[in-house]
């Protein structure tokens, strides 16, 4: 008899077999678009993916879809008209657009801002962090299946918008820090509010953690995935939860203080790749849980110095004057560094404004850090980065 052979008949489309003996398989390289997508889900981002089979080989970031103008637009408009403009880009949280504007301004304009108004800007500030942080953990659970753990986070930040709207009247696009301060005080009831939330708030922080962070299943699906070497998120720029999630401590409230930062005692959280590798996406994740801890901690601090005095002089309202210059200034937003970068030609409002975008740097290592991982990992991955479309197309 002859040598036995494991040879297998195939239809073929257009008629006819054709014989195919193990080893003759090929696997087919393909393109696959993810998006672009409703702003809900993580913004209107198209990443065109080039797979085999279930494995990503490569991908590259398509953006654009939610132009803003924001930098063309303010060349138009006076100093103090350009802070709604702001709100527009990161609407996640837009009280630290206001802040960096604000800050830049008053940097090259000399202004001075009133004590108690600083201490307004911290509270407010840490408050949109969890608001911000809140909305990525409960989004970041859809991502892998899990929804209870989006009804928890979204029932605490409506408490946190209820505080916002009550405070300025809105409850996502603010207009509240302004050039010079902010634009209404915090009343005494407010204040209390705002401390009956964070007491509330931190043992919620422990179910989140309970719920989601230590889920065996969540653990699978982010751990050891989209890992971010620390040499490489330097090298694209990447900054916020994203950069201290592949192990450094940089954090502008502590490296290079604005506003009052100094004098609060917080910690700076960074990766530590307890569940899988130091870098992925478990760390960046567990990065802002944590995160929302140091916040609280920094508002229960500023809420028993609040000194009282002026929220914003009031010719400061209506007018900013500015003289001839530039000036730079950078904020640690919920997403890492927003910088603004302001020229003044000495007239009603900026000659040029461009702003770095933390999304913007952020999103850019995307390719790098999904290049292997499968095709169901993509949505995870892009929501452990954390991204804001309006921002990245300012």
């Amino acid at each position: 008899m002859g040598e036995a052979t494991n040879v297998t008949e195939v239809p073929l489309p257009q008629g006819g077999t054709v014989a195919v003996k193990p080893g003759d398989f090929r696997t087919e390289e393909m393109l696959l678009n993810i998006g672009p997508q409703h702003p809900s889900t993580h913004g209107v981002l198209r990443v065109v993916v080039r797979t085999d089979g279930e494995i990503i080989l490569d991908s590259q970031v398509h953006i654009g879809y939610l132009h803003r103008c924001f930098e063309k637009v303010v060349e138009n408009v006076t100093w103090t008209q350009v802070t709604p403009y702001t709100d527009r880009m990161d609407y996640l949280a837009s009280m630290y657009n206001n802040l960096g504007y604000s800050l830049a301004v008053e940097k090259l304009g000399d202004v001075e801002v009133p004590e108690r108004a600083s201490y307004i800007r911290i509270i407010i500030g840490e408050l949109q962090r969890i608001a911000s942080h809140l909305m990525s953990v409960g989004t970041y659970g859809l991502d892998v299946g899990a929804i209870t753990a989006f009804l928890y986070c979204f029932r605490d930040r409506e408490i946190t918008l209820r505080i916002f709207e009550e405070v300025c009247g809105q409850r996502l696009n603010y207009n509240y820090i302004r050039p010079g301060g902010v634009s209404g005080d915090l009343t005494d009831e407010m204040l209390k509010k705002i401390d009956d939330f964070i007491d509330y708030f931190l043992p919620k922080i422990d179910e989140i953690d309970n719920l989601l962070s230590m889920n065996g299943i969540f653990i699978y699906r982010t751990a050891g995935v989209g890992i971010l070497p620390l040499d490489l998120a330097l090298d694209y720029g990447c900054t916020g939860p994203v950069l201290r999630g592949s192990g450094l401590a940089r954090d502008l409230r502590k490296d290079e203080p604005y506003g009052l930062y100094e004098q609060f005692d917080f910690d700076v959280i960074t990766g530590k790749g307890e569940k899988g590798q130091l870098g992925d996406c478990w760390d960046r994740y567990m990065i802002r849980v944590r995160e929302m801890r140091e916040s609280c901690k920094i508002i229960k601090q500023a809420l028993a110095k609040i000194p009282e005095g002026k929220f914003i002089e009031p010719k400061l309202l209506k007018n900013v004057k500015v003289k001839k210059g530039e000036s730079y200034l950078k904020v640690e937003n919920p997403r890492g560094e927003l910088g603004y970068y302001i020229v003044s030609d000495g007239k009603k409002g900026p000659y040029r404004c461009s702003v770095r975008a933390p999304s913007f740097c952020n999103i850019a290592v995307l390719p790098e850090i999904s290049r292997g991982c499968m095709v169901a990992d993509m949505v995870v991955i892009i929501g452990s980065i954390d991204i804001v479309m309006g921002e990245v197309d300012r």
